[in-house]
């Protein structure tokens, strides 16, 4: 009587094995040349764009350029990884690998730092852009704002690996945007100062992580140093992504159904 062997089931993460599927998910990107220009070039021609919409009111650009450089590489970095993730389960390649000894923290892990490292690229080519380029003014040190820029992305990467365990198709991922990113966009202190809003908004928007990433990045572009404000901001910015990524591994399934 012959028995079927269960492969056996990593019992700790380990970060030879999150390195070894980040390394795997770049050399697929380095392939798909539609992706890799929508996360370094789309904010970099968004921001761009902005500038010159504002040509004749620079000083416009200045007040709400800090906080966009913060929004579009997080809107990007969530669209592309929730739609990366959720094709690698919906053509079976999640279920093969979760086959390995290979836990769902390695591979959330492993996801993190590939996206994560583009995220680096993208958040520097577009504060250079706008610094350097742009003339984006700001008072304190780009190297701040690209810290922010980059936690930012980094929240991106973990909203999106966590949004694809819910959603059963590309579309349906692409529908969470709404839900996810556009309340976070409306009461983010972007369009109105928060404080100016219904109290019950502004409840709901002390709450929000996009929240506290825009008052980071005006903390950069008002203050010289760095502030406890400043200190905080990127720290609930940091914590939440941290926190999305926890999640995100606890429910990652293995295939759509």
């Amino acid at each position: 009587m012959t028995s079927t062997a269960t492969p056996a089931r990593p019992t700790a993460f380990s970060a030879a094995r999150a390195l070894a599927t980040a390394a795997r998910v770049l050399r697929q990107l380095r392939h798909d040349p539609r992706t890799i220009a929508l996360l370094l070039l789309v904010p970099c021609v968004m921001t761009a764009l902005l500038r010159y919409v504002f040509d004749g009111s620079p000083r416009t650009f200045d007040a709400i350029g800090a906080s966009l450089l913060g929004i579009f590489p997080l809107i990007t970095m969530f669209l592309v990884t929730s739609i990366a993730t959720l094709r690698e389960r919906t053509s079976g390649t999640l279920e093969r690998l979760l086959a390995l000894p290979l836990g769902k923290a390695d591979l959330i892990a492993g996801y993190a730092l590939a996206f994560g490292a583009l995220a680096v690229v993208q958040s520097a080519l577009a504060t250079a852009l706008s610094v350097w380029l742009l003339g984006l003014d700001v008072t304190g040190s780009p190297w701040l704002l690209l810290l922010v820029a980059v936690l930012d992305a980094l929240l991106g990467t973990a909203l999106g690996l966590f949004v694809s365990a819910f959603a059963a198709s590309e579309f349906q991922a692409v529908q969470f945007m709404p839900a996810v990113i556009f309340p976070q966009l409306l009461l983010c202190g972007l369009f109105t100062p928060r404080e100016r809003m219904h109290p019950a908004l502004e409840a709901v928007s002390d709450v929000l992580p996009m929240s506290y990433a825009v008052d980071a990045m005006n903390e950069v572009l008002t203050r010289t140093g760095v502030t406890a404000t400043f200190v905080r901001d990127i720290g609930v910015v940091a914590g939440c992504a941290l926190l999305v990524l926890a999640l995100g591994a606890a429910t990652l399934r293995r295939r759509t159904t």
